[in-house]
């Protein structure tokens, strides 16, 4: 056994365990999905890097988002398009390392994001006159930096975790990516620790951030109906409502994953579920915030006129 521990360089990505029909069914769809994720974040990056008026803090966060939405999507989605071509993937123990390690730090990374953004909101509509106090770039820049660097010390954390154990075999890893639980799946030794760190981030990443989103957003759903002009509260509404879809979208998933009860079949479910990672919530974020916000709408027809005048 101490021979096989030592001899682990790949590992064999299962994927969906369907007919070769839906699976292509599923590579076509989910081709899909990947380019309008690249496409619908990459033309929120562009609107926020071209039009002044959106250079405040609130986009400047959100372009932050946009940029770990497609990085996750990049990260866990070729690999499973290519599965589904050819299914039961091999996977060098490197890559899937790095994989893992980039799927944790963009997760976290994102979970601070989310926090942030609704502290943004909660300083501009509880706190309007000190908000260019509060927010100045150099705080912006540094809680965004703060966020990037949290989320990439616990990913590495939980990579060494990892790499202390010992994989005996058989090195089948039943989903599409190398999802830190499935991989633990694998380990031939006892895994508490690694079980009690990834309690832990659930706790301070998950629930600490979704605490203190509600927290915030309680906040300002009483500032917002102490405003007497009807436009203003319109306003307020379209710009938190839009962010509240997208925080309600990531953590409900995440902590359902991570922190219910598990069913009969949780690899399954945990497929189910990434799938919003890797797919709806990176696709989803720039319609939920071209729809629902209006400076995102007007800059949008800002950057077409200006196209269709040249």
């Amino acid at each position: 056994m101490g021979e096989n521990q030592t001899m682990v360089t790949e590992f064999l990505l299962l994927g969906f365990l369907l007919g070769p029909r839906i699976q292509m069914l599923l590579f076509g769809l989910f081709s899909l999905f990947y380019i309008f994720t690249l496409l619908g974040n990459g033309a929120i990056l562009g609107l926020i890097s071209l039009d002044s008026i959106l250079h405040t803090p609130m986009y400047f966060f959100l372009s932050h988002l946009a940029v770990v939405d497609i990085a996750y999507a990049c990260n866990t989605v070729p690999q499973m398009l290519a599965n589904l071509l050819h299914p039961a993937k091999p996977i060098s123990f490197a890559g899937c390392m790095t994989q893992t390690f980039l799927c944790l730090s963009f997760g976290h990374s994102e979970c601070l994001l989310l926090v942030l953004m609704s502290y943004d909101r909660y300083v501009a509509i509880c706190h309007p006159l000190r908000y260019s106090v509060i927010m100045t770039w150099r705080v912006c820049i540094t809680l965004a930096i703060t966020s990037w660097t949290c989320g990439s010390l616990l990913a590495l954390v939980h990579v060494v975790l990892i790499l202390r154990l010992p994989f005996c075999g058989p090195h089948e890893i039943n989903h599409f990516f190398c999802e830190i639980l499935s991989v633990l799946r694998l380990a031939c030794a006892d895994t508490w620790l690694n079980q009690v760190v990834i309690f832990a981030a659930c706790v301070f990443f998950l629930v600490g951030p979704a605490s203190l989103v509600l927290v915030s957003y309680s906040h300002i759903l009483a500032a917002i109906l102490r405003i007497q002009s009807g436009e203003g509260r319109r306003k307020a509404f379209s710009t938190c409502s839009s962010h509240l879809c997208v925080v309600g979208l990531f953590f409900d998933s995440a902590i359902i994953m991570y922190m219910a009860p598990k069913s009969r079949h949780p690899e399954e479910q945990q497929k189910v579920f990434f799938l919003f990672y890797s797919f709806f919530n990176p696709t989803l974020n720039p319609l939920i915030y071209s729809l629902r916000n209006a400076e995102v709408k007007g800059a949008l027809r800002r950057a077409l006129g200006k196209e269709s005048h040249s």
